[in-house]
């Protein structure tokens, strides 16, 4: 853009100092006429660095996902194949369900067992009440005629005998009751934890995207370990753009702000975006909270630049952008207006030179 510039500065001094002898070509016009440019050109960059900046430096990044079996197997099924589109919710791996679904059918068989004997509780304790209610019109029966003298003491005490068998017999029932509801609740959870192993045994996809590193084939012995991944997915429907600046170029930037971007997987393409975000954040702002104290190195390490976060515009949001990508781009704050064209011209001639690949083999 600067050459740009200076080729219509150079026309303009052409036409007037050689073309129309408008001013005389002396020492003193050479003079002004060399420092002119030097001099617009340096405010005009200091100025747009400040109300319009631009990074040489954005980055596409995505998140990575390490994909680790909730349940240890034999893989039987690996229908994917590595950096090929894949929707969310298809199958990436298989586990052999044979002993989760034996785990299955014994926690059913389990529970119904505790469920048939909480049933044959109840019905006891349910057969037992009139029983116990009759025992006890009996034992107050023949109390009132030994108290009378007209019955004897030993129909009295096989009366309460009776009554202390059927309530000991309730007692039994109502324990065996709480038993088998204990039994229930645990036969339950037992029966959950089975069907979610047994389901752990086919693994989707969490979201639209990728998968990378597959260190998985039919025969394989997956594990549970969180530190073993099988795979690594990459997500793609939620790209992070960052974009690198120095501390000194946010003073104006803010939420919203327009900004474009340029990559270099997208030759010559401007691609619109608002900022999302100020990461106010860097390595050097964390200190240990602990016993020791900071360490002060010797030599002054480097300032550390800001990420900003940028959202692609809506028209852009399909575009596909690989983590890693790598490009260019600014941002336009809401002071300066009319020196954001000059940044707008800059970006889109930086843009054009992606078509060229300096390299000369």
């Amino acid at each position: 853009m600067e050459l740009i510039l200076l080729i219509i500065y150079s026309a303009v001094v052409w036409f007037i100092f050689f073309k129309k002898k408008w001013l005389p070509w002396n020492i003193t016009s050479q003079v002004i006429v060399v420092t002119i440019p030097i001099f617009a050109l340096t405010v005009i960059i200091l100025f747009m660095n400040i109300v319009a900046p631009s990074s040489h430096d954005v980055r596409a990044m995505n998140y990575v996902i390490p994909i680790v079996p909730r349940i240890t197997g034999q893989v039987t099924e690996v229908p994917i194949e590595p950096n090929r589109p894949i929707k969310k919710g298809d199958i990436l791996f298989k586990i052999d369900p044979v002993p989760f679904e034996a785990a299955e059918k014994a926690a059913q068989a389990t529970l119904q067992g505790a469920k048939d004997q909480l049933q044959n509780a109840i019905n006891k304790k349910a057969a037992l009440n009139p029983r116990i209610d009759l025992a006890k019109k009996r034992v107050a029966q023949f109390a009132a005629l030994a108290e009378t003298g007209a019955g004897r003491r030993a129909d009295l005490e096989q009366a309460q005998s009776d009554l202390g068998n059927l309530q000991s017999e309730f007692l039994a029932a109502d324990a065996t009751e709480a038993q088998a509801r204990a039994q229930i609740s645990k036969s339950q959870a037992d029966l959950i934890d089975a069907e979610f192993n047994l389901a752990g045994t086919t693994h989707r996809a969490p979201a639209n995207g990728r998968v990378a590193n597959l260190a998985l084939r039919p025969g394989v012995r997956a594990t549970q370990f969180a530190t073993m991944p099988v795979m690594s997915f990459i997500e793609e429907d939620d790209p992070w753009l960052i974009a690198f600046y120095q501390q000194n170029e946010l003073r104006y930037v803010k939420p919203g702000d327009e900004a474009e971007i340029f990559m270099e997987t997208y030759p010559g393409r401007i691609i619109k975006c608002t900022v999302d975000s100020i990461l106010w954040a860097t390595a050097q702002g964390q200190m240990p909270i602990n016993g020791n104290l900071p360490n002060t190195q010797p030599i002054t390490a480097p300032e550390q630049r800001i990420a900003v976060r940028l959202l692609l515009a809506p028209k852009d949001r399909g575009l596909f952008l690989a983590a890693g990508a790598r490009g260019a781009g600014a941002i336009y704050t809401d002071r300066g207006a009319i020196i954001h064209i000059i940044r707008k011209v800059f970006v889109r001639v930086s843009a054009k030179m992606d078509w060229f690949v300096w390299k000369l083999h």
